[in-house]
């Protein structure tokens, strides 16, 4: 049952979201929208309280407990992140917004992007590994509880690998194909490549 709700909540996840989404925008009901949006938390909660009673009930600390565990983690670790990418690209799209900006390809400022995704894994391991030790003193020494305690190793050796990828754009950052020219804000148009400055006509210059 456990397996079956988690597959529930993921499809409720993805239904909220594109429901709030289209209430927002192509119904022109934003407060409606975001209540929608604001429901998805509902989910986790949800499930959250139906693998405790699953345990009261006597059923044996397993995998599944420790799917539900991550599977929270993970939502309250980049869903924010996931809900805001996509409200900026429907609000683009429907309700004439900028285009939301793509995230950096190059640098360190590629990294530092890499860095902050991966403090939401961070999120998401710590959020799991609470839930799986509170499943632990609950479960207490009547049950066999390795397998949660084993789900929080996987938690965290995931953000560790994650991590190191991450790291590896800070150590090795990507660089821009040579005679690509990208933007940069500055204060002073002396911080400006020259590429970026228009040159003034010869008109220009004799006035």
């Amino acid at each position: 049952m456990i397996v079956t709700l988690i597959v529930v909540c993921e499809v409720g996840f993805w239904v909220l979201l594109a429901a709030g989404l289209a209430t927002r925008y192509l119904l022109k009901m934003p407060r409606t929208g975001i209540a929608l949006l604001l429901c998805e938390p509902l989910l986790e909660v949800l499930l959250l309280v139906v693998t405790a009673i699953d345990l009261k009930n006597g059923a044996d600390p397993s995998w599944k407990h420790g799917l539900a565990a991550l599977y929270i983690g993970y939502t309250v670790g980049h869903g924010h992140r996931t809900v805001k990418w996509l409200d900026g690209h429907a609000a683009h799209r429907f309700g004439g917004a900028p285009r939301p900006p793509k995230p950096p390809q190059y640098g360190m400022a590629r990294a530092r992007h890499e860095g902050r995704v991966w403090l939401g894994s961070v999120t998401a391991a710590a959020v799991a590994s609470g839930l799986l030790l509170l499943a632990a003193l609950y479960v207490g020494d009547d049950g066999n509880t390795d397998s949660l305690y084993g789900w929080i190793f996987v938690a965290w050796r995931t953000a560790g690998i994650h991590g190191l990828i991450a790291l590896s754009y800070a150590i090795w950052p990507r660089k821009a194909p040579e005679g690509a020219a990208s933007a940069v804000p500055a204060r002073d148009p002396e911080h400006v490549p020259d590429i970026l400055v228009r040159r003034p006509s010869k008109d220009e210059e004799q006035v």
